[in-house]
């Protein structure tokens, strides 16, 4: 029996070539500064999105909250879809380590727009928090990885810009949006005060994040990059791959997402199925009309790992180690489920 492993994109191995990078990286301490891999990684990822500067980091969730708590102020407000990850996924963080508030709107499948944020900023008010972030998802995890285009986000950085408001991007899984969208990653560092840019996802690299914004920005980032605990030593190993994955395994994304829509095509079919969330990147959401936690044991049970994100919803998610046979034997596997 086959195992093929859907639950995330964040499962991947480090490739043969991504290997060899790590084992030869030169390597320093880079809470002084002097790690080159990591100083070319953050100058390299600057320089793709348009920005001054880049902090790497351990995780996504650590660069999200570094932006938050460098774009507010204790007592101010957010304002996200209410999927997003920094508010569902994060431990709470946005309360804990920033004290704002956060304001959710109901966007179609996470996508929010200029029109539905601008009646939710406070006014000048004694009683009201100071709306003072939006933040966007770039692609929606719980949107089945829908993606926003940058004809999406013109306005909504207007909107902030006119109201004194920064604008942060979740880009968890960036590159997928891209690839899809055909939009220049170059042009996004003109809308956004900041961007995180998750590097273990889509990309497959083992470990890491970075956040882009101004210089000065990222200069206080590092302070709070090292009260959260993300200092790291001779992190350049890590950064090597990051670098890797980032000449390597961009391109290859739009396999991803082919393999995703054959899967969504295939479950489409299945009597057992009662939706298929329309599939945009590498996300996989469907409907199922028994509950899907006893699907979940039948998909394991064919060596098919997946994970459910609501009581009747399952999540399917491909990467650089879903290959095509592998997709073959999902393909033939469902009919029986």
């Amino acid at each position: 029996m086959m195992t093929v492993d859907l639950r995330s994109d964040t499962v991947t191995k480090p490739t043969p070539g991504m290997l060899e990078a790590m084992w030869s990286a030169k390597v320093g301490d880079d809470v002084f500064g002097e790690d080159e891999t990591v100083n070319a990684l953050e100058q390299k990822a600057a320089e793709m999105f348009g920005m001054e500067a880049a902090i790497f980091c351990p995780s996504g969730t650590m660069t999200n909250q570094i932006a938050i708590k460098c774009f507010t102020n204790p007592l101010d407000e957010l304002i996200a879809d209410q999927t997003a990850h920094v508010y569902r996924y994060e431990g709470g963080g946005i309360a804990f380590n920033s004290a704002v508030s956060t304001r959710l709107l109901n966007g179609y499948r996470g996508i929010i727009t200029a029109e539905m944020i601008e009646p939710e900023i406070n006014s000048q008010n004694i009683h009201y928090p100071n709306t003072s972030l939006v933040v966007l998802e770039n692609t929606v995890n719980k949107g089945g990885g829908s993606c926003y285009t940058l004809d999406q986000i013109k306005p909504i950085a207007q909107l902030c810009h006119d109201r004194d408001l920064k604008l942060h991007l979740d880009g968890a899984r960036i590159f997928n949006a891209l690839a899809h969208t055909g939009d220049k990653a170059s042009d996004y560092g003109k809308y956004f005060n900041g961007i995180s840019v998750c590097l273990s996802k889509g990309l497959g690299a083992p470990v890491g994040s970075v956040f882009l914004a101004d210089k000065k920005t990222i200069a206080y980032a590092r302070r709070i990059r090292k009260v959260l605990g993300g200092g790291m030593r001779q992190a350049g190993f890590l950064a090597a791959a990051a670098i890797y994955a980032l000449d390597h395994h961009v391109e290859r994304l739009k396999i991803d997402h082919k393999h995703a829509q054959i899967i969504g095509e295939e479950l489409s079919k299945q009597s057992w199925v009662t939706n298929v969330v329309p599939v945009e990147t590498n996300i996989v959401l469907f409907d199922t009309a028994a509950p899907a936690e006893g699907i979940l044991a039948k998909l394991e049970a064919k060596g098919i790992k997946a994970n459910t994100t609501d009581t009747h919803r399952i999540r399917f998610v491909t990467h650089l180690d879903v290959h095509p046979d592998q997709v073959e034997y999902v393909i033939s596997q469902l009919a029986g489920i």
